[in-house]
């Protein structure tokens, strides 16, 4: 799971007692429960935490606030969420399925794979490619609207920084870039949508794969050089330009 909601009102009122060092193991331990999906074993996780040096701090979090059980330490709100996650999932690909079945007349709702599958659905809901992923609309760009979720900027934003650590960080959020962004949203949402309701979750989770996607290629993450010894390196603005957006899906700066 690679996107999870953060409600700041609660993680504040339940947390304000920690140190800055037990806060950090607090979120990071959040965010390795929420991407492994499974208990936490006590043994070495101060290390796959990054926080070796703080083990005492990462083990008082882990008691406090994770319960202790035979599998390894749990935490149930976070398990509802996952639970949810992977509900909504689901029935996402069942959707897709009947889609594809009744598309091709299947009356047992069964069908084989599309030959040329847009956004195609994984297990860890990467955005991989089949021939190409193709999320540009054909005739223009209609307004957000028509029962599509609202644009959220700043959880984009967010999740540009937490995936790609290295790249520019946004630092002006101006109405070129907010217009950007809406137009990627609108097409990644119609495209996720296909006739039924989403929400701004599924989106997120989509540009969270879709972050760390990018982050996999060496170009655009200035990792290789050109014959001068300059390396290119990419910032949002630059990657929801539309035509370095698709660039990006079809996957043309992931050589090796």
């Amino acid at each position: 799971m690679h996107f999870y909601q953060f409600h700041i009102g609660d993680y504040k009122s339940h947390t304000h007692h920690l140190s800055p060092m037990e806060d950090l193991a607090f979120r990071r331990l959040l965010d390795h429960y929420y991407l492994h999906e499974m208990p936490i074993k006590q043994r070495d996780i101060a290390r796959q935490i990054g926080m070796r040096e703080f083990e005492q701090e990462v083990l008082t979090v882990l008691d406090e606030f994770f319960v202790s059980t035979e599998a390894g330490y749990i935490n149930p709100r976070a398990d509802k969420e996952i639970a949810k996650f992977k509900e909504f999932s689901e029935a996402g690909k069942r959707g897709a399925a009947k889609r594809w079945a009744s598309q091709n007349n299947n009356p047992n709702g069964e069908a084989n794979s599309p030959p040329n599958a847009t956004l195609i659905a994984t297990n860890n809901h990467k955005p991989i490619t089949n021939n190409h992923i193709s999320i540009c609309p054909p005739d223009g760009e209609p307004e957000v609207g028509n029962g599509l979720p609202k644009v959220c900027h700043q959880e984009v934003i967010d999740l540009y920084h937490k995936h790609l650590p290295t790249l520019r960080r946004v630092e002006v959020w101006n109405d070129t870039r907010k217009a950007y962004l809406r137009q990627r949203w609108r097409e990644v949402a119609q495209e996720l949508s296909a006739g039924k309701q989403i929400g701004s979750e599924a989106v997120l989770v989509w540009f969270a794969d879709f972050f760390e996607h990018i982050g996999k290629s060496k170009f655009l993450t200035g990792r290789v050089s050109d014959k001068n010894g300059r390396a290119f390196t990419a910032d949002l603005e630059w990657i929801l330009k539309a035509s370095n957006f698709a660039k990006i899906v079809e996957g043309k700066y992931h050589g090796a």
